[in-house]
């Protein structure tokens, strides 16, 4: 037990160095000061610094994970569902982004880095947007003929909103509560049954 607060103090003393210097102006001799542990047990517990941002990034993504679990448990139907963990997706990414500070610009210098510890996260993600498709494919309110490509298209969506949304340019001019009704008509005409174009 105290093996893990020290490392989860490490991790947390880390983020706040990478907040407030970036990845590239923050040594491990930074961190190890800062925590007051000292260099020699930085190391016991972490080999690189490339390793503590690693760290950092999974513990951001934890708490999006958990927020995003808690949704997914919410009763609602099918498509609100949907549209909410599309939101709560963005929303919880815009806010891991903001409260890092300088990590901002490097969370998406070095997306590559992110998205390899991103990879079990969105694996998660993928199951429950997949289940949010089963249900409404059950109550027999969504026309889905092929569901991993659905899933997929629901995911990669998410995704590729995520920067624009961070940067407040879904929609020109356009407040972001605004682009929710918006999001939710699109998933309505691509998902539901018997819908009326005009």
């Amino acid at each position: 037990m105290p093996q893990l607060k020290t490392r989860q103090l490490l991790i947390d003393i880390a983020r706040l160095q990478f907040a407030k210097r970036g990845f590239d102006g923050t040594t491990m001799n930074d961190i190890a000061e800062a925590s007051g542990k000292g260099r020699r047990t930085l190391y016991t517990y972490f080999k690189s610094k490339d390793e503590v941002y690693e760290a950092v990034i999974n513990g951001e993504l934890q708490r999006i994970s958990s927020t995003f679990l808690a949704v997914a448990r919410k009763q609602l139907s099918p498509i609100d569902k949907l549209v909410e963990l599309i939101f709560a997706h963005l929303s919880l990414m815009k806010e891991a982004v903001e409260r890092n500070g300088y990590l901002r610009a490097e969370f998406f210098r070095n997306i590559w880095q992110v998205e390899s510890v991103r990879k079990k996260y969105d694996k998660k993600e993928h199951d429950i947007i997949q289940k949010t498709l089963e249900e409404g494919m059950e109550a027999r309110i969504f026309d889905i003929d092929d569901l991993p490509l659905y899933t997929d298209i629901i995911q990669a969506a998410a995704k590729g909103l995520e920067v624009p949304y961070i940067y407040g340019r879904l929609g020109k001019g356009m407040d972001i509560k605004a682009t929710r009704p918006i999001v939710a008509k699109i998933l309505r005409r691509v998902l539901l049954k018997d819908v009326i174009y005009h």
